[in-house]
């Protein structure tokens, strides 16, 4: 008889997507099930879906005697789809994924039911999990907030994560430490719609407030970092940390989607163009070393030339330097997929077109910053990120996964710096 091998957790998607993976490894190991290839998976795109179930289908010819256990926002949103899939011995839905008593052996590998996924609007409320660190990483992730209360013409991603829950600000200062605690220097909050945190607590704290908690009773804290935020909700309080806190990075990740007012009107995105733009030019202000990157649908519905024209001058505008850009993909069952569609050959031309501004914009910012040194924290032996979030390739030197170190950027090869370790 073969020995089991411990839990195999493959992630696709977000970051809120990491760190549940982190959940549900603990989950896993504390419970003893062995033999379990789970997929958490993404249902972002329609080409997201079709990557996990090829990763599926390849995880069954290697390994068939291993239990496959399918999960996250594809699993949520059509879970069917996976149970029809003879590779898959169980599906679980979001909710369920994070509840301990899912990954006993008894219910993960000898359950009778296929599919046990419930409805996730019923969910309220969204706890904290502690967790020792991330596998691997340099950086951890903490869940503040989960799902989303917004209904973009686009997005299927409320119908996999429900409508927006906040974890309380206690538990997550507590997270923040025990991580701190753990030898873990940078902490990215992160969730599906962070800069809506706190509607649903008891006097309505902002991310903002949140994070200026954070930094206060974690004084050990080193770097504070954000994942992506829609700029339109950002407070008060998160503009004061922007001007005056160090410890919360000078990187921002921006939900923008298009630079087209008539399709952000379409999408039932809440901001306009003009509002991008102001608040990157105030932030700018405020801290002049701050980057943005930002997502960008390219050819959603009725977008026409001249719309597309106003997204890619957009990013001028808005002197973003990362784009993550998305060729439209219909989702089923949302309003966006019942629109006039654009040809696929020129949505596939207009997102090449969006990368070939991304890649200028980088080359772009790592031209200005040649011959800066700066605090890098390293992700690997030889590979790390700079306070904006940067990569770099430390060149003639070594040092540890979690070291900060002084770098001197000496060259770039038009994706990421060229370091030496500063004397």
């Amino acid at each position: 008889m073969s020995e089991k091998k411990p839990t195999e957790i493959v992630t696709f998607g977000c970051r809120l997507n990491t760190y549940e993976s982190e959940v549900m490894r603990g989950h896993a190991a504390e419970a003893g099930l062995e033999g379990a290839i789970v997929f958490n998976t993404c249902a972002v795109t329609g080409e997201a879906v079709r990557q996990a179930k090829q990763a599926i289908r390849k995880a069954r010819r290697e390994n068939p005697e291993a239990r496959i256990i399918v999960t996250g926002c594809a699993a949520q949103v059509d879970p069917e789809s996976f149970g029809d899939m003879g590779e898959v011995d169980l599906v679980i839905g979001n909710a369920e994924k994070m509840e301990a008593a899912s990954w006993t052996p008894a219910r993960a590998l000898h359950a009778n039911e296929k599919i046990r996924v419930n409805d996730i609007m019923s969910v309220r409320e969204t706890a904290g999990h502690l967790v020792q660190g991330l596998e691997g990483r340099a950086r951890a992730f903490v869940q503040v907030q989960n799902g989303c209360d917004h209904r973009c013409t686009f997005c299927i991603i409320p119908y996999g994560r429900g409508n927006s829950r906040s974890v309380p600000a206690g538990e997550v200062v507590s997270e923040v430490r025990n991580l701190v605690e753990n030898g873990y220097r940078e902490i990215v909050l992160t969730g599906v719609d962070i800069t809506s945190y706190g509607s649903d607590l008891p006097g309505r704290p902002s991310l903002g407030n949140l994070a200026t908690r954070i930094l206060k009773l974690v004084p050990e804290l080193e770097r504070l970092r954000l994942s992506s935020i829609d700029s339109i909700e950002a407070d008060d309080a998160l503009m004061r940390l922007i001007a005056e806190e160090e410890r919360l990075m000078p990187h921002l990740h921006l939900s923008l989607q298009s630079g087209d007012n008539m399709i952000l009107k379409r999408m039932k995105r809440r901001h306009s163009r003009e509002d991008a733009i102001a608040f990157c030019e105030e932030a700018r202000r405020l801290r002049p070393d701050i980057v943005f990157g930002a997502d960008i649908i390219a050819g959603f519905p009725t977008e026409t030339d001249e719309m597309f024209e106003n997204s890619l001058r957009h990013v001028d505008e808005c002197g973003l330097t990362w784009l993550h850009v998305f060729p439209y993909s219909p989702r089923p069952g949302t309003p966006a997929a019942r629109m006039p569609q654009v040809e696929r050959g020129l949505i596939k031309t207009r997102a090449a077109r969006l990368r070939q501004k991304g890649a200028e914009r980088l080359r772009a910012h790592l031209e200005s910053g040649l011959g800066a040194t700066c605090p890098v924290l390293m992700e690997t032996g030889t590979m790390g990120r700079t306070h904006q979030f940067t990569p770099v390739r430390l060149e003639g030197g070594k040092a540890q996964a979690g070291d900060i170190l002084p770098v001197q950027l000496a060259g770039h090869d038009g994706k990421r710096f060229k370091g030496l370790l500063a004397a």
